[in-house]
C-alpha cells in the first residue's frame, strides 16, 4: 500500500466536489502510483452527458478548486469541442468524457493495473 499524500488528497476531495456541484456521472479514481512510467499518480475520470454538461464540469472543477486551494490546471485540453478535456493538475490528471468518446477510448482499460475507486455520488 502506497503512503497517502495530503495535497494531492485534498486536491482530489475539490475535484470530485466540482464533479458533483453539476451532476457528473461514473467517477472513478485511478490510482497509478504502484505502476512504472506513469505521467502522474492519479486520473481522476468522469462522464458528462453532453458538450454542455461537460463543459460545466470542467468550469465547475477550476472554480471549486481555485477557491478552495487557489490552484488552477497547470494545462488543459479539449475544451473546444467538449468530448474529451484532459485538465492537468500534476499529480492528479482530470479526464472529462462524454459518454460515448469514453465508451470508445476506455480509459479505464488502458491503465487496468491501477487500483480503481468508484466514487458514489450524492446525487
Amino acid at each position: 500500500m502506497t503512503k497517502p499524500n495530503n495535497d494531492a488528497d485534498q486536491l482530489i476531495a475539490q475535484i470530485i466536489s466540482g464533479i458533483e456541484e453539476v451532476k457528473g456521472l461514473d467517477t472513478i479514481l485511478l490510482d497509478l502510483r504502484t505502476l512504472d512510467n506513469t505521467v502522474c499518480d492519479y486520473f481522476l475520470v468522469c462522464s458528462g452527458t453532453s458538450n454542455t454538461h461537460v463543459a460545466a464540469i470542467v468550469n465547475s472543477i477550476q472554480k471549486i478548486v481555485s477557491k478552495s486551494l487557489k490552484e488552477k490546471p497547470y494545462h488543459t485540453e479539449g475544451k473546444e469541442n467538449a468530448e474529451w478535456v484532459l485538465m492537468d493538475y500534476i499529480n492528479v490528471v482530470v479526464h472529462v468524457f462524454q459518454r460515448s468518446t469514453r465508451e470508445f477510448y476506455n480509459i479505464e482499460e488502458l491503465w487496468g493495473d491501477a487500483e480503481t475507486t468508484a466514487i458514489a455520488s450524492n446525487y
